[in-house]
Parts: structure tokens; C-alpha cells; sequence
């Protein structure tokens, strides 16, 4: 007969407390293999020990016991992958933190270390036609209306001879849950290649100052840094911001880590 373990005992080889197996009970995660019907004492079986140091490690990576239950209850073979799944997401999420603390600094200090955050350089961008798309939205709404504009100008470029260069929004106007822009979002294209129905326009050459952006930083409110780096650098070196800043997008952002650069601000000048 497989020897039981008294909880206390067990706290102690698992390195769980009593109190929290009590909790890990409660929530269906860790049951005893026994509970004694007068007195109600817990007895576990010594192979639960794997588990319930498997838990105790889980815990100690802040993850909810939602996420700890659901890689308890999956097989063997699926836990790896479950926990690099899960820490990718945390991962995220602190790169996310970490730049909206140092947006925060900059803000709270009155632009002190804004240009020290970013690597302001400049290109030529050569003259080119563009499909485009526009809309006037408000900054809760923006990331879902950009990404389906996208699309639909990815797929018309087809009948253009496909995408000849990075796809770009430019902001017509400010943007955030008051103001509404408008955004445009554009796809440079070979029109060349033949027709569309869509609207288009030829955006004229032009000099950028820009900076180069992670993935983290692509989020809200964090970005406008970006944005207040590039336009102070260009006050600072005696040039006239030409047009409408624009986000070129130069990778796929979905399938982009959170360290993986992805964008760029860029400011025309001259």
C-alpha cells in the first residue's frame, strides 16, 4: 500500500506552506489523496510531491493559478512550451512597462533626457505612388483601424504589381481619445504593373529625420516620445518640418518579438 504523507510533512518536503495547500485545494489544483471523514486531516501521496513542487516553482514566477492549473493539467510533453508561452507574454509586457517608465521620466521632468532615449538620423525617400486609405479615429480605435486598412491596400496592391516599399500612416492631425487626426494609411506601389479602383496619390521625394523603434516602444502613450524626440532634434538642427509625421512599418509587427525592431518616426524636413 503507497505510503501517505501527513500535510505537515508534506509542507515541509513540497517547501509549500500549509496554508497555502489549503488554497491550492480550494481551487481544485492540489488535492489531497485522502481527508479524513471525523477529523478532516489531509494525507497526500508521496508521488504528489512532483507536483506540488512543480507548483511551488510556478508560483514563484508571479503566474496565476489559473496559468499554474492549466500546466498541471496538461501533458507532459505541453508543459515546456506552456511556460515559454506564458513567460514570452511577460516578457512583453515588461519591455511595454519598461518604455512607458522611461516616456514617464522624460514627461515628469520636463523633457530632460528626451534626445538621450533615441538615435535621430536622417534618408532620402525618393518619390512614389501610394494607395491609400483615410480616416478620421480616435486613438482606442486606432491599431484595429490601421491593421484592416492595411490589409485591404495590401490586397489591391496586387493589381498593382504588389507592395514596392515599407507601408507607412501618416497623421494628418493629432491623435488620442479627443482629437481624431485624420490618419492615412499608405502602400507604395508599382502602378505600372496595371489599374485599380483604389484611391492613390504620388507621394513627392523628400528628406526624413527618423528614429528606429522596438516593438515595445509601438505602444500608446510610450510612442510619443518617439515622436517629441524626432521634432526637437529637428528644431535643435536648424531645419522646418516639411509634412505630416508618418510610422513607416518596415516588418511584421505581429510575429515581431518585443526587442525586434519593427518601425520607424519619421519627420520630413528640409
Amino acid at each position: 500500500m503507497a505510503r501517505l504523507l501527513g500535510i505537515g510533512e508534506f509542507s515541509r518536503r513540497s517547501r509549500l506552506s500549509v496554508k497555502a495547500l489549503r488554497l491550492y485545494e480550494r481551487q481544485g489544483l492540489l488535492r489531497p489523496a485522502e481527508v479524513g471523514v471525523g477529523n478532516g486531516y489531509r494525507r497526500y501521496r508521496e508521488e504528489q510531491l512532483a507536483t506540488a513542487r512543480l507548483v511551488a516553482l510556478l508560483r514563484r514566477l508571479d503566474m496565476p493559478l489559473a496559468v499554474v492549473a492549466r500546466i498541471v493539467a496538461a501533458p507532459e510533453d505541453d508543459r515546456a512550451d506552456l511556460v515559454a508561452d506564458y513567460w514570452a507574454v511577460v516578457e512583453h509586457r515588461l519591455a511595454v512597462q519598461r518604455g512607458l517608465a522611461a516616456h514617464l521620466r522624460v514627461v515628469l521632468s520636463g523633457g530632460k533626457g528626451l534626445l538621450d532615449m533615441y538615435e535621430v538620423k536622417q534618408r532620402e525617400v525618393p518619390e512614389q505612388v501610394v494607395l491609400t486609405e483615410q480616416r478620421h479615429v480616435l486613438q482606442p480605435a486606432l491599431v484595429d483601424w490601421i491593421g484592416a486598412a492595411m490589409n485591404r491596400l495590401e490586397k489591391a496592391a496586387g493589381a498593382c504589381g504588389g507592395i514596392s516599399a515599407a507601408p507607412f500612416v501618416v497623421y494628418h492631425g493629432e491623435v488620442n481619445e479627443d482629437s481624431d487626426g485624420p490618419v492615412e494609411a499608405c502602400v507604395p506601389v508599382d502602378v505600372a504593373s496595371g489599374p485599380t479602383s483604389t484611391a492613390s496619390r504620388v507621394e513627392p521625394a523628400h528628406r526624413e529625420a527618423y528614429v528606429r523603434l522596438k516593438k515595445a516602444q509601438v505602444v500608446f502613450p510610450q510612442i510619443l516620445s518617439a515622436y517629441d524626440a524626432v521634432a526637437t532634434w529637428v528644431k535643435e538642427n536648424d531645419l522646418v518640418i516639411a509634412d505630416s509625421p508618418r510610422e513607416v512599418y518596415f516588418a511584421d509587427i505581429a510575429a515581431a518579438g518585443p526587442d525586434d525592431e519593427v518601425c520607424d518616426i519619421a519627420f520630413p524636413v528640409r
